[in-house]
Parts: C-alpha cells; structure tokens; sequence
C-alpha cells in the first residue's frame, strides 16, 4: 500500500498541528496528564484516518476488453435511465457510485480509449447521495471514447465533506484501464453514463471496488 502524492500536504499540516497542541499542553500550569492522554489519543485517531484516507492500495487490474470497470471504490446507489444534458444531450444508463470516508478515494479509468471532453463546474456541496448532487454540487466531467458506440462519461462529484476535485486530464490524453486519472478529497460520488443497450452487471447496494469490478458490458 502506498500514500498517494495529494496527501503528502495535509498530512504533514495535521501531524504537526497535532504536534503543537501535545506541547501547549505540557506547558500548561496544572496536572496535564488526563487531558494530554486524551489529546494524544485523539491526535493519533485523526492521523490514523487521514493516512488511510489517502492510500492507495496494491491490486492487480482487471482487463475487460468489452466492458467497463468501476472507476472508484463504493456503494451501488442508483442504477437509471435519464438525459444527460451536458456532453450526450441523449438517454443514457446512469450508475451511480457513493464513496464514503471510509472508502479509497483515488479514481481510474474505466475503459481503454482517449478522453475527448474533460469539464470542471464549480457549484454546491449537497450530500452526495442527494439526487440533484449530480449536477448541482461541485463536479468535473471527462468522456473517455474508443469508438462511436463504446464512450462513456464519467463525472467526479463532490459532497458536503468534500472540498477537492483532483483532476488533471486534457482532451487527447490515453485512457488505460484501470490507470489513476484522478481523486476526490474526503467522501464524494462518481456516475457513470452508459450507452443505451449497454448490460448492466451491478444491482443497487452492491459494493464495488476501483480496478476490479465489472459494471457493465457494450
């Protein structure tokens, strides 16, 4: 397991802010030793969970040729049909994919190909299993096309913890299967937008994991 580089940063700011408030309270002028036990359990807790937040863990990638891995680790929330308005402007399947805190918070590609459209929104920060986090929250949007029938659009959300969308992708970059192409700081979503036609192989509440899970074939 590796840390991955965007948390080198937080890390570092956390732990020694940790650092600082272990020493101001030995410095205190009355008996320190509960309240810096408690202090000293808490800080290690909060760095135990941002190292974890940030890992990245080792797996071998499951190649699908004519089909489409999930890009993040999470829960099924909502498999539907609907119109998607920014890039398709045409029904697709959506899949929807919620990330807890708990959860690897790196995403990859989903398929072989080239990323044809890549688009950052600002906006809200709604919980990301809010229906309306699609559009409403902050969110970065990236097709990834092999041909004309297998394109699929993918789209980093943002949710009420999340303050970050890592991304740096640009129109004619490859896309790898199972290739790192970005993350999402501190609990977010990912949806997927299938062709119509495409067989779905996932079901809500089902869990998934990034590189290995099967969503769907063309």
């Amino acid at each position: 397991m590796k840390i991955h580089r965007e948390g080198r940063k937080p890390i570092t700011v956390i732990t020694v802010a940790i650092i600082i408030v272990w020493l101001l309270f030995l410095r205190l002028p009355f008996n320190t030793k509960i309240p810096f036990t408690l202090a000293a359990v808490a800080g290690v807790v909060i760095i135990f969970f941002v190292v974890r937040f940030f890992r990245i863990p080792n797996r071998v990638v499951n190649k699908v040729d004519n089909g489409v891995i999930s890009p993040a680790d999470g829960t099924i929330i909502n498999i539907e049909e609907v119109v998607e308005n920014e890039y398709f402007n045409d029904k697709r399947l959506k899949v929807s994919i919620f990330m807890s805190i708990h959860n690897v918070h790196v995403n990859y590609f989903p398929m072989d190909g080239e990323v044809t459209y890549v688009k950052y929104h600002q906006g809200n920060y709604l919980i990301a299993k809010h229906p309306k986090s699609s559009t409403l929250n902050e969110h970065n949007t990236v097709v990834v096309s092999r041909n004309e029938r297998e394109t699929v659009l993918f789209r980093q959300i943002a949710g009420f913890v999340a303050r970050r969308i890592v991304c740096h992708l640009k129109v004619g970059d490859p896309s790898v299967q199972g290739e790192e192409m970005g993350m999402i700081r501190f609990g977010s979503r990912v949806d997927v937008f299938l062709p119509i036609g495409t067989e779905i192989v996932v079901s809500n509440g089902e869990k998934v994991r990034a590189r290995k899970s099967v969503l769907a074939y063309f």
